[in-house]
């Protein structure tokens, strides 16, 4: 089967090539994939950003989302069946839906919303999880609370809003000018357009921050948090947590301590709490989710669709910036539902 595969880690580490169609084991379902979609962490592990914690044997098929159709199922799984529509977030190291076939534990799997297509689905899981993750598990949103979350127009910032806004709670998010009346119709009660005016002078007592900026934006988002607010940040810097979730050596979790003690000494002197965020596999969360999507409490944004032999340059577009809003998907065929 075709696939791309990161053959060696770094930019130009990415190439397509003809593998071996995947075995599956017991609790695994084969899908034949329908779509994926384009995610900052493709790159991230592309670039081996975390080839000490996430110990990939090379070469291996990249991507982190998936629609598709299951094509086989493993002796063990119930409530899976051959010609299931279904979508997923594999886990990590099982990744690879930047491929023609793709074998996945049955737990990561649900199927697909009805309201959706494949190439919709396919835009849906990570981003989904992460947002359900962070707002329903470690940050327990509550109605009436104040939620702030940058970027709002991306694929994970669109998704936070709408589930925020299900929770109950105040959303503010910064956007740029020609993303404002997206960012509004996703629920927005507050958007800062951050070509004009910084967000840290003009939002203050929130209980919750997610950041998928880093750097200075990061840093400044400490300073809107009421006391014992709390700030994830996506895109790091890591800390011992991270390494503990996903099961490293002792030593690497000092690491990570030493990588995110500024920011963590930084948040302390002002009475708030900096968390770094990395999602998990969970297919009960993504039935959850689905439910939303279906009752239209959810919906996916979605920039642009590439068909999957232009896996490289869907890439290349979302890296180079060129993404107005949502995602950008891969697809297999054109969108037939």
């Amino acid at each position: 089967m075709k696939a791309f595969v990161v053959e060696k880690y770094g930019k130009d580490g990415v190439r397509a090539a003809d593998v071996p169609e995947p075995t599956i084991g017991d609790h695994d379902v084969l899908v034949r994939v329908s779509a994926a979609s384009i995610n900052p962490l493709d790159k991230m592990v592309r670039n081996g950003e975390f080839k000490q914690l996430l110990k990939y044997k090379r070469p291996f098929a990249l991507g982190h989302d998936v629609a598709g159709v299951v094509s086989r199922v493993g002796s063990a799984v119930r409530g899976f069946e051959v010609g299931d529509e279904v979508y997923a977030r594999p886990r990590d190291l099982r990744i690879g839906t930047f491929a023609e076939f793709i074998a996945i534990d049955a737990d990561d799997v649900a199927p697909k919303p009805a309201s959706l297509t494949l190439q919709e689905a396919a835009a849906v899981p990570l981003v989904a999880l992460a947002a359900w993750q962070v707002l329903v598990e470690r940050a327990h949103v509550k109605p009436g609370q104040k939620v702030l979350v940058h970027a709002g127009a991306g694929g994970l910032g669109s998704t936070v809003i709408q589930l925020t806004k299900h929770l109950g709670a105040t959303v503010a998010t910064t956007a740029n000018t020609r993303s404002e009346e997206l960012v509004k119709s996703l629920g927005a009660d507050l958007v800062i357009d951050y070509t004009q005016e910084d967000f840290s002078t003009v939002l203050s007592g929130y209980d919750l921050v997610l950041d998928a900026v880093g750097g200075a934006n990061l840093e400044k988002s400490l300073t809107v948090l009421k006391p014992g607010g709390l700030a994830v940040s996506v895109v790091g810097p890591p800390d011992a947590a991270f390494a503990k979730q996903l099961g490293a050596p002792s030593v690497l979790g000092l690491v990570m301590s030493a990588l995110s003690r500024k920011i963590r000494k930084r948040a302390k002197a002002l009475g708030v709490r900096y968390e770094f965020f990395f999602m998990q596999a969970n297919g009960s969360q993504l039935r959850k989710l689905g439910a939303l999507y279906d009752s239209g409490k959810l919906r996916p944004v979605i920039d642009s669709t590439f068909p999957f032999d232009q896996t490289l340059e869907a890439m290349a577009y979302v890296e180079q910036g060129r993404t107005k809003a949502g995602k950008v998907v891969v697809s297999m065929a054109p969108d037939n539902g």
